[in-house]
């Protein structure tokens, strides 16, 4: 096939070669396709709520443990009497990281407030590349690590997984999947928590 024949098929179609190429580029590039639920998100069409009573088929609470940064472990039944946001996240998954500005946000917001506690507990199975992820993007988030089993009602293998439990040590929320948190209506949700 001489280049004018090649350019004739292409000039064609086109509009078909653009959108492989850029199927192929979203399937391929993880940054492309954390770049695009990115934008999805921003325009407000992955929403996350809580519902009023609670959600159908929440899970009581299950108590696990996990440890911060300076490799202290503690477990979520310490934490009674907060209103705890808890996000598993991986820093090569796209959809969390396409969500990630949105949950840096939502704690930049709401850190300074004692009534809350804010869980981003990674499931990269080397810490430093989830660490190396945080800085690289400037995310002021804390970072977190699971300590033994965290029980399926809680998080099942699903990246990403939100889940909120109450003050009073109930499951308000379980979200798996890509969503916003950053927006007036979820920071009301919370509050309307204390």
């Amino acid at each position: 096939m001489s280049f004018k024949n090649f350019y004739s098929a292409v000039k064609k179609r086109g509009l078909s070669v653009l959108l492989i190429g850029f199927l192929v580029i979203i399937i391929f590039v993880p940054d492309a396709k954390s770049f695009l639920l990115q934008q999805l998100v921003s325009v407000g069409l992955f929403k996350a709520e809580i519902k009023k009573d609670g959600g159908n088929n929440l899970p009581e609470t299950a108590s696990f443990s996990f440890i911060n940064s300076a490799g202290i472990t503690t477990t979520t039944a310490g934490l009674k009497g907060k209103v705890v946001f808890i996000n598993f996240w991986a820093s090569w998954c796209p959809p969390c990281r396409a969500e990630m500005p949105s949950l840096d946000e939502l704690y930049k917001k709401l850190q300074n407030d004692d009534r809350f506690v804010f869980l981003f507990i990674s499931e990269d199975e080397d810490k430093s590349k989830a660490i190396k992820y945080l800085k690289k993007n400037h995310f002021t988030i804390p970072l977190y690590t699971r300590s033994g089993a965290i029980p399926n009602e809680i998080f099942s293998g699903t990246l990403p997984t939100t889940v909120v439990i109450n003050k009073d040590g109930k499951v308000v929320l379980k979200h798996e999947g890509l969503a916003g948190y950053n927006t007036e209506s979820f920071i009301r949700q919370l509050k309307d928590l204390l």
